[in-house]
């Protein structure tokens, strides 16, 4: 697979028929070299894919993309690592709405949603020192062709659904590829505002009050209002507001 159309995302690509994880090749391929920043891992044909807190990604063969992209953002402290939350968010919305008329959302941290389906899973993985973030996969799931999924899959769509035609998976990742490099382009120079500011234009049920579940099984109704600098949920709720982690909070939708 060659991806031409970018500066240096997918200038050097390994693509497999087949593999486990895109994500876990891309952590042994750093555990045994020092691959240059854009390098991508792709596979049409995702066994064992993974997703945020343990959960998996089920991909029907040659439907779907599974790529992982390495990057070096040794321009961010610890503290900032959201951000890069924040770009593959962005990067696969913005392929998505290039096709697609449907109210595209990224459903906090980085869930993409057509309408109320799931339509693509990220899972981003850093390694972090004292002082910065030494290197970050950024693993992306997107349901482009398949139309039949499993029934333990609680709300997922894909593109083709969505846009009623197939497309070429190829392509979709040369795009992909193009997105995320310009969104990381943003950040390196200095424009994590905007990308906040368009995170949040994205957000998913932000200002819509709606059923949200605690880590203990509690229930509790409240409104989005925002993601702090952190990446903490902001909910508001009996006129005040709390603060979640990813593990602390739950969708009821």
């Amino acid at each position: 697979m060659n991806i031409n159309n970018t500066l240096f995302i997918g200038k050097v690509v390994h693509n497999y028929n087949e593999l486990p994880s895109t994500n876990v090749y891309a952590q042994d391929l750093l555990s045994k070299s020092l691959p240059i920043e854009g390098t991508v891992i792709t596979t049409f044909n995702q066994t064992a894919g993974r997703g945020q807190i343990g959960s998996k990604w089920i991909s029907e063969a040659d439907k779907n993309i599974s790529l992982s992209i390495i990057l070096y953002p040794h321009f961010l402290v610890p503290k900032e690592q959201f951000i890069l939350h924040t770009v593959s968010s962005l990067a696969v919305s913005d392929l998505l709405t290039k096709y697609l008329e449907d109210a595209v959302k990224v459903k906090w941290p980085n869930d993409i949603y057509i309408k109320d389906r799931k339509t693509s899973g990220i899972l981003t993985q850093n390694s972090i020192s004292t002082t910065k973030i030494n290197y970050s996969i950024i693993g992306i799931g997107l349901n482009v062709n398949q139309t039949d999924f499993p029934s333990t899959i609680p709300n997922p769509t894909s593109l083709k659904l969505a846009a009623k035609r197939d497309f070429n998976l190829e392509t979709l990742v040369s795009e992909l590829c193009l997105c995320v490099e310009h969104r990381y382009l943003q950040l390196k120079s200095g424009q994590q505002n905007s990308l906040k500011n368009n995170y949040l234009e994205r957000l998913y049920k932000l200002e819509e009050p709606a059923w949200y579940q605690r880590a203990d099984g509690s229930k509790f109704y409240g409104t989005i209002k925002g993601v702090d600098s952190m990446g903490r949920l902001i909910i508001e709720l009996n006129g005040h507001l709390e603060y979640f982690q990813i593990k602390e909070i739950s969708f009821l939708d």
